[in-house]
């Protein structure tokens, strides 16, 4: 069983910071490339940004030079450094895993969500 589960969501101002970490537990062999999504309501699913096992990141436009992705691999632990948000940032954020478990199985895994919502 494996388990992903993301905090650091809250209510935040224009301009303001969060740090979003998404933690998995469970039988693990390996964690392959993360990534965080997010959806507000009304939108599909957005792709914001993954980070690979050696550290190689990709980040959507809207997101570049705002938001820094990261993770630890001994801890099993991704990050979301999101600075200088916007109203539009505002969405339920996910994470998501590729995890090959200790059966040898290979498989995506996604965490609960955590809300993140910029206003004044």
């Amino acid at each position: 069983q494996v388990q992903l589960v993301e905090s650091g969501g809250d209510l935040v101002q224009p301009g303001g910071s969060l740090r979003l970490s998404c933690a998995a537990s469970g039988s693990i062999f390996n964690i392959y490339t993360m990534g965080w999504y997010r959806q507000a309501p009304g939108k599909l699913r957005e792709l914001v940004a993954t980070v690979t096992t050696g550290g190689t990141t990709n980040y959507v436009d809207s997101v570049k030079g705002r938001f820094t992705i990261s993770r630890n691999n001994a801890k099993r632990t991704m990050y979301l450094q999101m600075n200088a948000l916007k109203p539009e940032d505002s969405a339920v954020y996910s994470c998501n895993a590729a995890i090959r478990t200790a059966d040898g199985r290979m498989n995506m895994y996604w965490g609960q969500g955590t809300q993140v919502t910029v206003s004044s």
